[in-house]
């Protein structure tokens, strides 16, 4: 994972609705797009980008796909950003 593939991912701010509605829990696909004026190829398109950059993980229930963050990523983002920002 580089800082570069993660900052492109949290580069668009439909992305950080869905990080921002995350922090708070897991959610199905369906709970996401309520929150967002997007279609659902859009959405899907932006949960493979947030996936592709392993900020965001999905596991399948029956018919439904529940997202959640890796926070495991977010920590080691900042201990990046931590490192490049010390003196």
């Amino acid at each position: 994972m580089s800082l570069s593939s993660t900052f492109t991912a949290l580069s668009d701010l439909n992305r950080q609705k869905i990080i921002d509605l995350l922090k708070k829990r897991e959610m199905p696909v369906s709970e996401i797009a309520s929150h967002l004026t997007i279609t659902m190829a859009t959405l899907s398109h932006h949960l493979d980008i947030l996936k592709r950059a392993n900020l965001i993980s999905g596991r399948r229930e029956g018919q439904q796909i529940f997202y959640s963050l890796n926070l495991s990523v977010f920590e080691e983002i900042t201990e990046k950003i931590l490192k490049f920002l010390k003196p």
